[in-house]
């Protein structure tokens, strides 16, 4: 007798029929207690460095410029008052007030746990942990550091701290920075800067009001600057960067849209349209949305595919092409994008290119919007275009593909000291936090050949092999990359000292003025053998090019750490990808 099926819990509203939601769990994340601790340390560190500036300043410094002039600038302050600014800068000294800055602190991290979908519980510690640190460190400093408020006409009741360090510009550094970040992050759409841009800007109004109102000097204010952003950064670091603290594993994780379609006896027009995505960029609004898009271009029933961590994109499209798709839309981020064209190289299926990641270098790169529905629809709109790509192989690394950029030192080093979680929450931040513990990485020695031509012999912090040349911020690498010009790029940088860095700064912000495209025996003969210290960045071009490293290197493919090694040979694949581009794009 057959036996009734279980009764299945009632779908929420707008879900899917037959798909499984995911357990909440409870457990607590792991690592918590070793990343507290991290915290804690760089705290007292924190609290250490600011007392100890705070008694340098009353102490040996006092005599000493500029020390000397604040009281002139306290009296130029108070010399221009007026009405109208004084009305002003009281609304600027309230924004970083006590209960201004404990009220707004706990109502956004109340809307990160409560308003989303997923609550956003590592943002929402973030901020409270910033703005907690922040206030804990002042209280040490205003007990360890006696210093007299200005002698000028005070605007408001002197509370009984001292006037080292400013409370209300550091606390309104730790929580506007904190939503600055935040925001930067998680909107999308050309308002995020412009947003970003004026949190960040509320920190300095609010100094620049305690200054005018006579509440404190000069350093004062830029102390709190100080101490707020050190424990943004320690925070931020910790909760965003490292790897220590990982979430619990998921009870019941939802399955891949083809799962789900299957499942519900649906019949995915097979062959037709693939859709490579990353789940963990690319949530099921993205994928609706994607549908939308795909469908009112005549892309009907399309199938969606799940990469894992396993096989983030090759395998998957490797299998669309086997089963006759005509059309590869791949939604992720460099990498996936770098697995999926993989498999595409060589052959005649076009891709369409879905932006959904942290660095989108070369959907930045060939001109597609950021926004995944709109860059979708821009592609469906264009036309074919061939792209070159880079093949690339090592010492246990088999030969593969690169789409974007490739390289070994430095910003590898930095690839692999950004958590997948750090790029999901932050954005591109992550790698610039990231990047204040990569600093240290060594320089290198290397052997270069060109296209058969003579070694040359280097030392290096970074080696950079680009098929294009912008990275996040309009920033140019490497100012004569194309991606359709069958040739890749090469970058040296070497800067030493102070002025080093300095003059290879101004270098590379050079770079977006796409100076004509050097040979590479032009280049190569750019400086004499014996002149390492003369040019902290050269540039090259090429066909092929063999690096051989002195020692075992950090090395990344398109943003992805690689395994380190002591070899690299890169070669450009003319127009071995072809790529649905709108007019004018590439």
């Amino acid at each position: 007798m057959p036996t009734a099926a279980p009764e299945r819990p009632a779908e929420l509203p707008g879900e899917r029929p037959g798909t499984a939601r995911p357990g909440r769990s409870f457990a607590l994340p792991r690592g918590l207690g070793r990343t507290a601790a991290r915290i804690g340390a760089l705290t007292v560190c924190q609290g250490a460095l600011m007392v100890g500036l705070g008694l340098l300043i009353t102490g040996p410094a006092r005599g000493a410029w500029p020390i000397t002039v604040e009281d002139d600038v306290n009296e130029g302050f108070e010399r221009a008052r007026t009405g109208t600014l004084t009305r002003l800068s009281y609304l600027g000294s309230e924004a970083g007030d006590t209960l201004t800055v404990i009220t707004v602190t706990v109502l956004v991290c109340a809307g990160l746990i409560l308003i989303p979908r997923l609550p956003m519980w590592r943002q929402a510690s973030f901020l409270a942990v910033a703005v907690s640190l922040q206030s804990l460190v002042f209280l040490v400093i205003t007990e360890s550091v006696d210093r007299h408020r200005p002698e000028v006409h005070r605007l408001d009741p002197s509370p009984p701290t001292s006037s080292y360090t400013s409370g209300h510009t550091g606390a309104a550094t730790a929580l506007y920075g904190g939503l600055a970040v935040l925001a930067l992050s998680r909107l999308r759409g050309p308002w995020r800067r412009v947003v970003g841009g004026l949190l960040l800007l509320v920190p300095v109004v609010v100094a620049v009001a305690r200054l005018y109102r006579g509440m404190h000097h000069p350093t004062d204010v830029m102390g709190g600057l100080a101490n707020g952003s050190l424990s943004l950064l320690i925070v931020g670091r910790a909760l965003f960067t490292d790897t220590t603290v990982t979430a619990p594993v998921e009870a019941s994780p939802a399955p891949s849209a083809v799962t789900a379609e299957t499942a519900a006896g649906g019949t995915p027009d097979r062959g037709r349209t693939a859709v490579i995505f990353n789940p963990t960029v690319t949530g099921e609004a993205d994928r609706e949305a994607l549908r939308e898009v795909l469908e009112r271009h005549g892309h009907h029933a399309p199938e969606f595919i799940e990469t894992t961590a396993q096989d983030p994109g090759t395998g998957q499209t490797a299998a669309a092409i086997r089963d006759g798709a005509r059309l590869v839309v791949v939604c992720g981020g460099d990498g996936t994008l770098r697995a999926s064209a993989d498999a595409l190289a060589g052959s005649d299926v076009p891709l369409a290119l879905v932006p959904c990641g942290t660095g989108n270098l070369l959907a930045r790169n060939l001109g597609l919007p950021l926004s995944p529905t709109a860059a979708l629809d821009a592609a469906l709109r264009g036309t074919p275009h061939r792209i070159d790509l880079g093949r690339i192989e090592g010492d246990d690394l088999a030969a593969t593909h690169f789409a974007a950029m490739s390289g070994a030192g430095l910003d590898a080093a930095i690839m692999e000291q950004t958590d997948d979680r750090a790029k999901s929450v932050l954005g591109w931040p992550a790698y610039v936090l990231a990047g204040v513990g990569a600093l240290r990485t060594p320089r290198m020695r290397l052997t270069v050949r060109l296209d058969g031509a003579p070694e040359l012999h280097r030392t290096a912090r970074m080696v950079l092999i680009g098929n294009v040349g912008t990275v996040q911020g309009g920033t140019t690498l490497l100012p004569a990359a194309r991606p359709d010009d069958g040739r890749l790029d090469l970058l040296i940088l070497d800067p030493r000292g102070v002025g080093g860095w300095l003059r290879a700064l101004a270098t590379l912000l050079r770079g977006g003025r796409k100076p004509p495209r050097p040979s590479a025996v032009d280049t190569v003969t750019a400086r004499g053998e014996g002149d390492d210290r003369a040019v902290p960045v050269e540039f090259f071009t090429f066909r092929r090019a063999e690096l051989a490293f002195g020692s075992p290197q950090s090395r990344e493919l398109d943003g992805d750490p690689v395994t380190p090694g002591r070899l690299l040979t890169a070669e450009v694949r003319p127009g071995a990808l072809t790529v649905l581009l709108p007019t004018g794009g590439a």
